[in-house]
């Protein structure tokens, strides 16, 4: 009996995968990785295998040998064509090397053997609308993108966020320390940098739901607004204010930064996470509605992530189509000298690169702690694109492709000296009045 062509694919299929892990083992490229196939065929090496990459239909090879890129391979995991089983920042170092290797001859053999076996691809990357560019960073588009990541469901977010929902890099003292304490810690130290007295007041631009606005008002005595263009942050951040008893001290509206109001009426303004929403081409309007808000003296703290200038992505965007629509990481020098040129007094810059990597890892284990409720909340393809996103994330901090910077600016005020010589007072927290708020 004549084997059956899906049979002869089969066959075909596994011989090309066996050829690509011996060279690749051959190389020294990369060690210690076994692979299963739609069959459960398992290829393992010689030695220690570090992960197991788990191909489940012969088709998602083109995954790995076609268009090797951050997309099709970041689709084919969110479609379950590919997993991972063991060690998930391995299996990143050997998507790196398939994309790095992309067009060599190698790979152009494969794909040609896989050509004449399987048929195409039957789903295509979902892909940008070109009319949206013309758009970029319109109120409506900046909208739309906000409430896609940020309104999936506040009960999604709750599973494995710290109990103030803090939805930013965390501030730890060792490894091990607990999200709680680093988030709690990351709260403290933002409001020591900002040097909030009893009384003052502060902007939050893109508030989340209302962790760093109801620390300030409740621990250092401010009146704090948030601001956030989604809904459901919104609406949650009031009902955890009223429930608090901070609404005399504590607000959040639904708004826009650029339509945010109060002529020099604030003391102090914050913006932790949002800047890498505004767009490089946005920078300027960004940095100049925060000086107009800001009264002179008073002091701005943007924290985000940048790029490394010298890093440049190859191919198209895994995060760009289905994490962070239309987000944008541009270089800490251009983000600079942007403030600069609107006046401001850049007062310190500080990395937390190594921070940020732990607080993925926090939030990775908690989704996965959480995994049946989080895919009953929102679904598979959410959970496996968060969790992606996050490792990936974890791994792009660790590897120096992207930071995460503290960057505090003052408008300044030349008739007086509105800071202290030393930070003294950022480090050592019984040098920080604070004025808890009465019950």
């Amino acid at each position: 009996m004549l084997p059956s062509m899906q049979s002869i694919r089969g066959q075909i299929s596994k011989q090309i995968v066996m050829v690509l892990l011996k060279e690749f083992s051959r190389s020294g490229e990369l060690q210690g990785f076994s692979v299963r196939l739609w069959d459960g065929t398992l290829i393992q090496p010689d030695g220690k295998s570090d992960f197991t990459l788990v191909i489940r239909k012969p088709d998602a090879l083109r995954s790995l040998l076609e268009t090797p890129n951050e997309l099709t391979l970041g689709e084919a995991f969110i479609r379950s064509d590919l997993d991972v089983e063991g060690d998930f920042d391995a299996a990143l170092a050997f998507a790196e090397q398939l994309i790095a290797r992309g067009s060599d001859s190698s790979h152009k053999i494969a794909h040609h053997l896989l050509a004449d076996v399987l048929p195409p691809a039957s789903e295509k990357p979902r892909t940008r609308d070109p009319q949206d560019d013309q758009a970029l960073h319109s109120r409506e588009s900046d909208r739309a993108a906000i409430a896609r990541h940020y309104d999936v469901s506040n009960e999604f977010y709750q599973l494995w966020l710290d109990r103030n929902m803090m939805y930013s890099c965390a501030y730890f003292e060792s490894p091990d320390e607990s999200l709680d304490i680093a988030q709690t810690r990351k709260l403290d130290y933002i409001c020591r940098k900002l040097r909030i007295r009893p009384g003052d007041k502060l902007l939050d631009i893109g508030c989340g739901w209302g962790g760093l606005i109801m620390h300030a008002a409740s621990q250092y005595g401010a009146y704090a607004c948030g601001i956030t263009l989604s809904a459901r942050q919104a609406e949650l951040a009031s009902e955890r204010i009223a429930s608090a008893g901070l609404s005399d001290r504590c607000a959040v509206r639904l708004c826009d930064y650029r339509d945010a109001e109060g002529e020099e009426e604030y003391d102090k303004i914050s913006s932790i996470g949002m800047v890498e929403h505004v767009g490089e081409s946005m920078l300027g309007t960004y940095f100049r509605q925060a000086w107009r808000l800001l009264r002179p003296g008073g002091v701005f703290l943007n924290s985000g992530i940048a790029a490394s200038a010298t890093y440049s992505r190859k191919g198209p965007s895994f995060m760009d189509t289905y994490v962070f629509p239309d987000g944008e990481l541009v270089p800490l020098n251009r983000m600079l000298r942007e403030s600069e040129e609107c006046g401001f007094e850049i007062q310190d810059v500080e990395s937390l690169r190594e921070h940020y990597a732990l607080t993925l890892d926090r939030w990775v284990r908690g989704l996965e702690l959480n995994a049946a409720e989080a895919k009953n909340t929102t679904d598979e393809i959410t959970y496996r694109i968060w969790k992606l996103y996050m490792i990936a994330s974890a791994r792009a901090f660790r590897s120096g492709r992207i930071n995460i910077y503290h960057t505090l600016l003052q408008k300044p005020d030349r008739s007086k000296q509105e800071a202290p010589l030393t930070r003294q007072d950022w480090y050592a927290p019984e040098l920080q009045p604070k004025a808890p708020r009465a019950a």
